[in-house]
């Protein structure tokens, strides 16, 4: 199924740092005052926009853990004027940013009752989540859609072409001078100092690491020999730090630094233009909205699954294609009815226009459209309890 909607609608909400401290995985047993939920209909209408105001009122506290990449977003959707206390005085959203394979980790033992992550969880760990969210598993539900930049810090230098083939060889550390031949050829007229290239990557467990992996295999098979995954390739040299603001701080710190991160969060680093086709593409949203345009829903054993595959080898002209899809995700059943008018209520609210535009207000990202909007709350709302 193409994802042309998505493709005409891709937002990003973007990244900075907050640290919401994660309790354990029961939630805290307040009750529903809106008596909803029988036969899990919940709390949410068809419509993204409309529900969150008009959902039933619930009281207690939730708990998530992930993508560090969430931080910002979640800061204005768990704590904003604007955020889900406007629409749910009683509701208290808690999320830890362990990075997106920790959340997952969480969400599996039970931990936790939602996972941000950039990565949709893979066949296994679907199974895996089984135990705790029910024979049907948990539902992917995009959040935002994002360029993964590949950022540098180079005195002298703040534009630089690069295609698939060249990045792979400086991760892999086969370039390891800013002046190699093969940086050079894709930069004419750009005077490359004879220094060392220290790549950064992250030290966690990461779906932006898992992204950016994916695009180098699809993209550069003959330059990157690992496979696509949340950990880094453990037999590679290089500098690591855990966290979406980790990565960014030590490369804006060590001179001659290049890694992959947010866009978002790398806004004190320079970015590379990506080549596609015969042309560079600067990483940004609109950018990053064709590539996923091109993409199929990925088949999932949840019906209610919106999570997307990108293909990265095939990017469209004038796409960027180092793209990830951050999502958050809930079980399709809990053990009590108070937990599901929870979740309904945050997961609503997270992908409805209001919680959007929240975010935009609070971070200047660009709100999901209305129709990807009213997808995830019809998604949201056959949430129900476990029988």
């Amino acid at each position: 199924m193409k994802l042309t909607r998505i493709g005409q609608a891709a937002a990003v909400l973007s990244i900075a740092a907050l640290g919401l401290t994660a309790c354990g995985g029961s939630n805290n047993p307040g009750t529903s005052s809106s008596g909803a939920g029988t036969s899990g209909s919940g709390s949410g209408s068809a419509s993204g926009s409309a529900s969150a105001s008009d959902a039933p009122q619930v009281t207690g506290t939730l708990t998530g853990s992930g993508a560090s990449s969430q931080q910002s977003a979640m800061a204005a959707w768990a704590e904003g004027a604007d955020g889900i206390k406007s629409v749910q005085s009683g509701l208290k959203v808690q999320y830890s940013p362990d990075g997106s394979g920790a959340g997952v980790k969480k969400l599996i033992a039970g931990q936790v009752q939602f996972a941000g992550s950039d990565a949709a969880l893979d066949a296994d760990e679907q199974k895996q989540v089984q135990t705790f969210c029910g024979p049907e598993g948990a539902m992917n539900i995009p959040v935002y859609i994002a360029p993964i930049a590949v950022s540098f810090k180079l005195s002298g230098v703040d534009k630089l072409n690069l295609d698939a083939s060249t990045v792979a060889k400086i991760f892999s550390n086969k370039i390891t001078k800013w002046n190699d031949p093969a940086i050079a050829a894709l930069n004419e007229g750009v005077t490359l100092p004879d220094a060392k290239i220290t790549p950064i990557h992250r030290a966690d467990e990461s779906g932006t690491t898992d992204n950016f992996t994916e695009y180098l295999h699809s993209a550069a098979a003959s330059d990157w020999s690992w496979d696509p995954a949340k950990a880094w390739p453990s037999d590679l040299a290089g500098e690591s730090a855990a966290k979406t603001s980790g990565v960014v701080g030590l490369a804006a710190q060590t001179e001659g630094s290049i890694t992959y991160a947010d866009l978002a969060a790398a806004t004190n680093l320079s970015h590379a233009s990506i080549k596609v086709g015969e042309e560079y593409v600067v990483p940004t949203e609109e950018a990053a909205a064709k590539i996923v345009e091109a993409s199929k829903r990925v088949e999932s054993t949840n019906k209610n699954d919106m999570a997307v595959e990108i293909d990265y080898s095939n990017a469209p002209a004038g796409s960027y294609p180092v793209t990830m899809v951050s999502y958050q995700i809930f079980c399709q059943t809990y053990k009590d009815q108070n937990t599901v008018d929870m979740v309904k209520a945050w997961g609503t609210f997270v992908s409805s226009q209001a919680g959007q535009t929240a975010a935009q207000d609070e971070v200047g990202s660009a709100p999901l459209a209305a129709s990807i909007s009213d997808e995830a709350a019809k998604a949201i709302a056959t949430i129900t309890v476990a029988k």
